[in-house]
């Protein structure tokens, strides 16, 4: 923008217009200035009567000159470079003068320019500084939270003698209470000889700003006159810190209340999740005839938000419209992000493309709704078109794609922002991290926590607890158990990961030993805890001790157990061949088994032979669920191992009427940073010769060692030799042979599996562990499988 159409500092002027003939004379005088400056509604015209200042001489009046100035810093149209140019041209300005420039910097936002225009006049030696000049110094240091200057002007006002004055003494108070120097705010409130309602409030607000709730405490009650101001910093600071009792018995005692004091009160409830109690509060402030700003209807709408009352927030969105605040770019976001949070995106969506003002919340908040509403690729889209993105952009992105299992996305999109440049937070990490849990990516996921450890980042529980489910689902149980203790604060959840990975990694002792720990130290356990403790009974037969945990959690925790509880103990007493105790828990539960309760019944009967049981079993999981393949193919697995073909059959037929595909058994295995998949008889993979060559070499050396494979795995009638063959195309066994061309030992071969692993795929890697000398570690679908030297973790008990 050209600020200066007419050059006022020019040496000649352009020929006046006949009104400005009229109104400006050859000679200027004071009369003239104060008749026509009022009426200079413009740039243009004020420049006239300056260019004429100048022309005539009249710019070395002082007080002209001062007059001037004052109208040029206070007008919105002149700029605050223009004004400088005047002051700039005024010959011997006193301190007055010098105060208006400082002033003006200050209060268009330029405080550093206030402090060297001081610094400047101080150099030159020129006097006129008075009790005016240093408050506005000292405030412009307050703006630029510059303790260490405004300790330098604490100075010049001790060595100038103005330190008796109490506005110099409320903005020094002021200064330091905004730097947080309470001591030095302190220190000079005790010692001030006159104490006003400023200084009060200033030293209140000190406090108020840290969170010092008995030091802000003892300032109130010795406040001569508790005014509203006061009252309503006090609400603040105790809705700030949780005294939500003590903030609303002050509210209730105030003789007078304003806008803010609502407006804090309502604010105290919103923070401490009291939402319901926000929204009442705020229909009382209404009814009573109390205007209401942008600042309580943010906080109503955040209430609204958690309460999930879309309706609500719509009357109050036709509130804002009806007193004309909807502009207000922070309560467009905030009726975004309700809106999208309920669910009515379409709502959101509409604010977002109408908004003439919209900020990085709003692209933020906008793409956080997308992505709770489950729209991914529109999410996608719009972070794309993003003017800029900061951390929260890149974290809600990153997130949202970890939510909606799309994990090598949320790797994929984590590395570009790192290429960005773009310090991740630990949301983002957390993220990322279960992505890596997911995928098995143990290498990035170590890479992560190698980056926590270098950039000093704060392994909260959160955090920390995400590591230790990565490692222990990775099974790196020992880098679990170091993030463990190298934790500072642990909660439940924390417990709860440690115990369930320590159980599911073959560790029954230590997961029950830890368990107990968390008991000793005074954490409560929770529903998710017996899980784990019932979890690692089973994986090791504990039928006595389960009980023992299972009792206990009803007796001793009054903990009511869920249907997934009373599983576990159908699965424990089913794995150890008490069938008929297992269907009886099962008949007597007091809710509905849901399938996944006689899944773990059909396996067991599978496991142990019991094909009567089995049959009726699984006949009645089909009825239940008749699109489930597992069930299917458990149930035929128990015809064949009958030697019931026709049965067999029979159920492969009902498979296709129902449209019923059976999952592929499916294997991932990371070598060397890359995450790589394979399925069931796969033939894709582009080192598919050299896996070939390998599974032939696997073959001899196991018949060697002794394997014989386990034929009953293959539910179909065909010859022994078709059989075998099948076997060893399982996705595990072509990954094992993947994992021994590409890891060098002693680096452990790590396989996801997303089925239970079958009884000769688990035979077999006994035997390559011990026949290739390496160390295997396979996750399946119920826990981990730590195979080395010819044995295996579980001790054969899965």
């Amino acid at each position: 923008m050209n600020f200066i159409k007419v050059n006022p500092f020019s040496s000649t002027i352009k020929k006046l217009t006949l009104y400005e003939k009229l109104t400006l004379k050859p000679t200027m005088n004071l009369s003239i200035l104060e008749t026509h400056l009022p009426k200079c509604q413009n740039l243009k015209l004020f420049n006239q009567i300056l260019s004429q200042m100048i022309l005539t001489g009249f710019i070395r009046d002082t007080f002209a000159a001062s007059r001037i100035l004052k109208y040029s810093t206070d007008s919105p149209f002149i700029h605050i470079h223009q004004s400088f140019q005047i002051f700039n041209h005024i010959e011997n300005p006193n301190g007055f003068i010098w105060n208006i420039m400082m002033r003006a910097y200050v209060q268009r936002n330029y405080p550093e320019k206030a402090i060297f225009l001081y610094k400047l006049m101080v150099h030159n030696n020129v006097g006129g500084s008075d009790n005016y000049t240093h408050p506005i110094l000292i405030q412009a240091c307050a703006i630029r939270l510059s303790d260490f200057e405004g300790k330098q002007m604490h100075n010049h006002v001790l060595k100038l003698g103005f330190d008796s004055d109490v506005y110099v003494q409320n903005t020094l108070i002021n200064m330091y209470a905004v730097c947080g120097s309470m001591g030095d705010a302190r220190q000079l409130f005790d010692g001030s000889p006159v104490l006003d309602s400023v200084s009060w409030n200033s030293i209140l607000a000190g406090y108020v700003q840290i969170g010092d709730v008995e030091n802000a405490k003892c300032i109130y009650e010795l406040m001569p006159e508790r005014n509203t101001i006061a009252s309503n910093s006090m609400i603040v600071l105790l809705g700030r810190t949780g005294h939500v009792v003590e903030a609303c018995q002050l509210f209730n005692e105030m003789p007078e209340k304003d806008m803010v004091s609502w407006s804090a009160l309502i604010s105290c409830y919103e923070q401490n999740e009291m939402y319901e109690k926000a929204l009442v509060m705020f229909m009382q402030m209404k009814t009573n005839g109390i205007m209401v700003d942008e600042v309580v209807v943010v906080s109503v709408l955040s209430a609204c938000a958690h309460l999930l009352a879309v309706n609500t927030g719509k009357m109050i969105h036709g509130l804002v419209v009806k007193i004309g605040i909807e502009s207000y770019v922070n309560l467009q976001n905030a009726f975004i992000h309700l809106y999208s949070t309920c669910g009515d995106i379409m709502a959101a969506e509409k604010l977002f493309n109408a908004g003439c003002q919209l900020d990085q919340i709003s692209w933020n908040s906008m793409i956080s709704g997308y992505l709770k509403c489950g729209s991914v690729e529109i999410a996608k889209k719009l972070f794309n078109t993003m003017p800029s993105k900061d951390i929260v952009s890149w974290s809600a992105m990153i997130s949202g794609y970890a939510q909606h299992d799309h994990f090598s996305e949320t790797l994929a999109l984590f590395q570009e922002m790192q290429l960005e440049g773009i310090r991740p937070d630990e949301t983002t990490l957390v993220s990322v991290i279960s992505a890596c849990t997911h995928l098995t990516a143990l290498d990035l996921g170590k890479w992560i926590h190698a980056y926590i450890k270098k950039n000093g980042l704060k392994v909260n529980v959160i955090l920390g607890t995400t590591l230790i489910d990565m490692y222990m689902k990775c099974g790196c149980v020992e880098n679990a158990l170091e993030v463990f203790h190298g934790m500072e604060e642990r909660g439940v959840s924390t417990w709860n990961a440690l115990i369930l990975g320590l159980a599911i990694n073959g560790l029954v002792d230590k997961s029950l030993d830890m368990f107990f720990d968390m008991k000793k130290c005074g954490v409560v356990p929770n529903e998710i805890t017996f899980m784990g403790v019932l979890g690692a009974c089973r994986h090791m037969g504990l039928v006595d001790e389960g009980r023992h945990h299972f009792n206990s959690m009803i007796q001793e925790h009054q903990i009511e157990p869920n249907v997934k509880h009373y599983g576990c103990m159908v699965d424990l007493l089913g794995r150890a061949g008490m069938l008929k105790e297992a269907e009886e828990i099962l008949e007597s539960m007091p809710m509905a088994p849901d399938v996944a309760t006689w899944g773990a019944l059909l396996g067991a009967c599978k496991k142990h032979g019991e094909n009567e049981m089995g049959e009726r079993v699984g006949r009645k999981l089909i009825e239940l669920q008749p699109d489930h393949d597992g069930f299917h193919v458990l149930l035929s697995n128990i015809y064949a191992s009958n030697g019931h073909w026709d049965d067999v059959l029979q159920v492969r037929g009902t498979m296709i009427q129902h449209r019923v595909v059976k999952t592929p058994g499916c294997s991932i295995i990371e070598a060397n940073g890359v995450v790589h998949e394979f399925l069931a008889g796969d033939k894709t993979h582009p080192l598919i010769n050299e896996i070939e060559d390998k599974l032939d070499e696997m073959n001899k050396k196991l018949k060697m060692e002794g394997y014989v494979p386990d034929t009953n795995e293959v539910a179909l009638d065909i010859d022994q030799e078709e059989k075998e063959t099948s076997l060893f195309r399982h996705s595990e066994k072509l990954a094992i042979a993947f994992g021994l061309i590409s890891i060098i030992p002693p680096t452990p071969i790590r396989i996801m599996k997303n089925l239970r692993i079958c009884n000769d795929c688990h035979s077999a890697a006994k035997f390559i562990s011990r026949a290739f000398g390496c160390e295997i570690v396979v996750r399946d679908r119920h826990r981990f499988h730590h195979f080395k030297q010819g044995s295996c973790s579980c001790m054969d008990y899965w």
